[in-house]
């Protein structure tokens, strides 16, 4: 579970663990991070473990996947969740930080499926993206999201049938 060191992704992690998930969070924060495995691990009784990881960086998100398939075996599920670009219109952002937005919606889901499908492949699992509303109705001061967050929607569409024969 990607940025599961507080908000809708620790919550999320907590309900897994609730229902007797073991679990790998991820997000930059090294000490809420551990907090949220202690927390998880006591009150559920399952086996939770972090990595600080940078969703920009591809290694970063490759040692967080290749982990959590060493300690637990195998990988039923990845759940991807990132914070989003700031908010203004198309006059507020250069070509700079059209390349941020880029590489924090859309290119950290592709680095996080393409790390997870391998292991993913052999046994089956569910990916989840957490988007936003805006990929059915465009929200006017969120034009980054907008365009970033439509592209995670149309990714995950195609991989759907793409990938549903590995269940």
């Amino acid at each position: 579970i990607a940025g599961a060191s507080a908000g809708m992704g620790l919550a999320i992690a907590k309900q897994c663990a609730a229902e007797g998930a073991n679990i790998s969070i991820a997000a930059r924060s090294a000490d809420k991070l551990e907090k949220a495995c202690s927390e998880i691990e006591t009150e559920y009784g399952v086996k939770a473990i972090y990595q600080v990881v940078d969703a920009n960086n591809g290694n970063d998100i490759s040692l967080w996947i290749n982990n959590a398939a060493d300690t637990f075996g195998q990988i039923d599920g990845l759940l991807v969740n990132a914070g989003g670009p700031p908010m203004g219109g198309i006059e507020e952002f250069d070509e700079d930080a059209w390349q941020a937005a880029f590489n924090l919606t859309l290119m950290s889901t592709i680095r996080m499926i393409n790390a997870a499908l391998p292991h993913m492949k052999e046994n089956g699992g569910s990916i989840l993206t957490l988007t936003s509303s805006s990929v059915k109705e465009p929200i006017d001061v969120l034009l980054l999201s907008n365009v970033m967050r439509a592209g995670v929607a149309a990714l995950v569409k195609s991989l759907a049938s793409q990938f549903s024969a590995y269940n």
